[in-house]
């Protein structure tokens, strides 16, 4: 297949995927694709279960591949991009070699992939589970919880218990994949400032020094007393001066 054509497949495929979405879940969805040409699904919060039971259930998307979350303080809104990886098993084996001949596709085998995506503003974190169409999204759900601070309701595991940490300690307090937590290790060793924006040895003039993720304001954690003042030793009597030789005439009689 000549490579306008293919270019020319690809967008038609995506303009139906967008066409799709949009109509499953009664939004505007949009779309764009990946460095590995996989397709990526805008949709909004409210429309996060609709979609993805559309891209199981009308695409074939049956294989979770991973959910997780990406911090954008600086977004608009402010918030959480949450992404979601699905593939569709009949894509691969005889099944995806005869679906790729009936389409000319002449490229390489390769599993049909999709993902989902979300913006979840700071100001209402939370999110519709998605354990009640793909149930081993649980694990997922609970990490991108527990390092985001993302809530999502309706969660059901299957144990009874609620949505919880996956790996991180009981009483461990904060959420560390997102840019405002603090790395204690910044804290207490200073970050090397010639790799980080704004630091550089160069003299660039007016450029606003910026804070790299994790490095705390100078104000925050304990800090050591200051160490007593230094004694100065102290100053030895200056030594008499030596006795010259006498002058004449006023020698001992």
């Amino acid at each position: 297949m000549a490579e306008p054509d293919l270019l020319q497949r690809r967008r038609a495929e995506t303009a139906a995927l967008v066409a799709g979405f949009s109509f499953a879940a009664e939004i505007q969805a949009s779309a764009v694709r990946d460095g590995a040409d996989t397709p990526i699904i805008d949709v909004p919060a409210s429309a996060w279960l609709k979609a993805a039971l559309h891209a199981r259930d009308n695409l074939g998307m049956d294989f979770l591949d991973w959910l997780s979350a990406v911090d954008q303080p600086d977004g608009d809104p402010a918030g959480l991009d949450v992404v979601l990886h699905v593939a569709a098993t009949s894509s691969a084996g005889a099944q995806g070699e005869q679906d790729r001949h009936q389409h000319g596709d002449p490229g390489p085998p390769r599993v049909r992939r999709l993902m989902i995506r979300t913006r979840v503003a700071q100001t209402d974190l939370v999110l519709p589970s998605l354990t009640a169409v793909w149930p081993g999204v649980a694990w997922h759900e609970r990490e991108t919880f527990e390092m985001f601070g993302l809530d999502f309701s309706d969660f059901d595991d299957g144990s009874g218990l609620e949505l919880r940490p996956l790996l991180l300690p009981d009483g461990f307090e904060g959420t560390p994949l997102r840019k405002s937590f603090v790395l204690a290790a910044r804290a207490a060793k200073a970050w090397p400032g010639a790799k980080d924006p704004g630091d550089s040895a160069g003299k660039a003039p007016s450029r606003r020094k910026i804070q790299p993720p994790g490095v705390p304001d100078p104000s925050w954690g304990p800090r050591e007393p200051d160490p007593p003042a230094e004694l100065a030793p102290p100053v030895a009597d200056p030594a008499p001066p030596e006795a010259g030789p006498a002058a004449p005439g006023t020698g001992a009689s």
